[in-house]
């Protein structure tokens, strides 16, 4: 089997979908599967119209130029008329619930028009059941077209050898957006110990500055910090030393950094909402998306205890790994391709 595999958003700052096609392309060799990778680093993928043209000129003509047998459009979107049978993993569909503030064209591409391509995919792949049952939602499709794969967690992540470095860092991973809720943080930041601080690593939008407006009013900017996106090895080491990760969102179709926490054995808060108790299925604590106190109480309790929150986390790290493993992931994946090949003929 011969797969072309869309890796247009492992280029440059590459966040939760770059990790993921990263990760599943050197997952799937390792199976005998042949993956010729699709990208073109002259395009920025975070561009708008540099998306739209990959998408719907060049991804095409690089696929049908590829030899592959099936094309898989990672990423979430796909081609009007796509060259090869394809699969796509749809991520989530954020972008019809609570990407609202966005730019009207970007909603209807990444939402509308990504679904109406979905219906000519030979499979759906989704990152978790919710992400199912959210698409199932908003597109009539036949249930067995629909499969569920949980990404896999990269191995660095499991070979980490955490050392808490003792300042109580919470360690919030990901874009700076509205649906991550880095507020209901920001609240609860006057409710912790004074040497309790956040740190947030990820691309920047207009959200950041609201939230920075809000830490002012609070009187904790001094204690809220923007790294921005930062290279692999300085987010390991954060990994590593911080006190706690903290994953607040409102909305993830899967939840990327709660998984990474979990195989790294940091301690970790998620909030209730969406796929994330799916996720951490009972391996870390959870709190109420909107509601400081909680956050404060659960952020606390780790920071208090530090050595039996460590220990916790240490203990589920092995059942982490093992829900995260690529290899399972891969072999699931190769399954899906089969059927999608079967369903083309």
């Amino acid at each position: 089997m011969i797969v072309a595999l869309d890796t247009q958003l492992a280029i440059g700052t590459a966040t939760g979908i770059g990790e993921y096609v990263g990760g599943l392309a050197s997952a799937l060799r390792e199976r005998g599967v042949r993956v010729v990778e699709l990208q073109e680093p002259r395009l920025d993928p975070w561009r708008f119209d540099r998306r739209v043209l990959w998408d719907q000129a060049v991804l095409p003509r690089r696929a049908r130029a590829s030899g592959a047998d099936l094309l898989h459009c990672a990423s979430g979107t796909m081609p009007l008329r796509a060259p090869l049978p394809t699969v796509v993993t749809v991520h989530d569909v954020a972008w019809l619930k609570v990407q609202r503030h966005t730019h009207s064209y970007a909603r209807y591409y990444f939402g509308r028009f990504a679904l109406e391509r979905y219906r000519r995919a030979a499979a759906i792949v989704v990152d978790s059941e919710f992400s199912r049952r959210e698409l199932s939602g908003v597109l009539q499709v036949a249930p067995e077209r629909l499969h569920v794969v949980y990404p896999g967690v990269s191995a660095d992540y499991a070979a980490l050898a955490r050392k808490p470095s003792g300042d109580a860092a919470i360690l919030v991973p990901g874009t700076v957006e509205r649906r991550k809720n880095l507020e209901v943080l920001i609240r609860a930041l006057p409710l912790l110990p004074h040497r309790a601080r956040i740190i947030c690593v990820g691309p920047a939008t207009p959200y950041r500055d609201e939230c920075e407006r809000l830490a002012a009013r609070h009187g904790v900017s001094g204690r809220v910090e923007f790294r921005g996106y930062v290279e692999r090895e300085a987010l390991l080491d954060l990994y590593a030393t911080c006190a706690v990760v903290a994953v607040p969102s409102i909305y993830e179709g899967f939840g990327y950094a709660a998984a990474q926490a979990l195989c790294a054995g940091t301690p970790l808060v998620v909030s209730g909402a969406a796929s994330l108790p799916e996720v951490v299925a009972g391996m870390a604590s959870i709190a109420s998306a909107e509601d400081e106190r909680i956050w404060a109480r659960e952020i606390g309790a780790i920071l208090d205890s530090p050595a039996k929150a460590n220990e916790h986390a240490s203990a589920q790290r092995e059942r982490g790994i093992e829900r995260f493993a690529w290899r399972a992931s891969a072999s699931t994946m190769c399954g899906v391709y089969e059927t999608a090949l079967r369903t083309a003929r």
